[in-house]
């Protein structure tokens, strides 16, 4: 019996790729590198080299239960864990941790967000495998901390402390700290002292030590999903998980447990790993032309036009003349043209779109 069970994190509206990303097809259900598989596709591909079929599960909104299927066809229904509910990362880790807890209580357990870009599978696989095996024979909480290449703004960090020895590991240090994401200065400080990596927002454990953790830790939320034992796999889930969902705090994984406990580990790589939360992260690690310009679509043609961020429809035919560090993106009857370093302002021009048109456009 193999008890590695993985938990892929879906639910999330991805507002910072719109227009291409809206709420009715967020980001994990779209092929925006034009690679022919989506973002969940490739994850679900990913962790298959570890984990068998039927020990997936993906948990996501009641809202995207269709897409989830239609893309995953291997998985079957009871697999697809809904949220009727935002809550957050840490609610949703416990939901799956305990239903995986009434099928199998010595599982190991990866959690990965549904939307990374790995470019180096294989390290990347090794570097799961190595965690697997550390975290399967001791009491620990391990994460993935890649090493980084610039001071980003738009992720969290992981400070390391002192390297811990298991086996011939070279890159197992215990967690000092985590941090938000910094500012532009504080980065620079995190990725000039070499003590800082980038928080892949990957988490690798056994069942038994994240639900000591939740104890320890965000009692409240334990107890709720725990009352549900006997229920999960039974008509009655559904019901239960609503109640639940309705009572249960919003709080994140990182911020209710990880930077809590002090059983924390982190296995520090560099697998060519990006968080694809931005049109600036795309632009990153995208294929670019002689004058830097990443462009996937139609016709472009661009005149004195250089760092650019480039997505519009195969079917169009699009013309760009004296623009610098822009994002230009075309979707489903709204077009987006605004500045790469002023892309946080994204959530704003949803918002105000929003308001003033409805839900049609975002």
């Amino acid at each position: 019996m193999n008890s590695n069970y993985c938990i892929i994190m879906a639910g999330g509206i991805g507002s910072r790729f719109w227009p291409m990303s809206k709420s009715s097809m967020p980001k994990q259900f779209l092929d925006i590198l034009g690679t022919g598989r989506t973002f969940i596709q490739m994850t679900f591909d990913r962790f298959k080299r570890v984990c068998p079929v039927e020990n997936f599960y993906v948990v996501t909104s009641v809202d995207y239960k269709e897409l989830v299927l239609d893309q995953l066809p291997e998985l079957k229904e009871d697999q697809v864990l809904l949220e009727p509910l935002r809550r957050n990362t840490a609610p949703c880790v416990a939901y799956a941790s305990y239903k995986i807890k009434s099928i199998n209580p010595d599982a190991n357990v990866i959690v990965a967000p549904s939307d990374h870009l790995i470019l180096k599978e294989d390290e990347f696989i090794a570097e799961i495998q190595k965690g697997i095996d550390y975290a399967s024979n001791n009491d620990v909480l391990v994460t993935l901390g890649i090493t980084p290449s610039r001071p980003e703004t738009g992720y969290g960090y992981i400070q390391i402390d002192g390297k811990t020895e298991y086996k011939n590991y070279e890159n197992l240090y215990q967690v000092k700290t985590f941090t938000e994401k910094p500012n532009r200065e504080m980065a620079e400080v995190f990725v000039s002292s070499g003590e800082f990596f980038w928080n892949s927002g990957i988490f690798i454990w056994s069942l038994k030590s994240i639900l000591k953790a939740f104890d320890e830790h965000l009692e409240d939320v334990s107890g709720l999903f725990q009352k549900g034992l006997k229920l999960y796999g039974t008509e009655d889930e559904v019901h239960f998980i609503n109640k639940t969902y309705s009572e249960c705090q919003n709080i994140s994984l990182d911020y209710g447990i990880m930077e809590k406990a002090e059983n924390v580990y982190v296995l520090c790589a560099d697998f060519g790993w990006s968080d694809m939360g931005t049109w600036g992260s795309l632009y990153e690690n995208g294929k670019k032309d002689d004058a830097n310009n990443s462009i996937n679509g139609g016709d472009v043609f661009t005149y004195q036009t250089e760092n650019c961020v480039v997505n519009v429809p195969k079917e169009k035919v699009v013309v760009l003349q004296g623009l610098d560090g822009y994002i230009v993106v075309e979707a489903d009857n709204t077009l987006l043209v605004c500045r790469k370093k002023d892309e946080q302002q994204i959530r704003q021009f949803v918002s105000d779109v929003k308001m003033v048109k409805g839900d049609e456009f975002v």
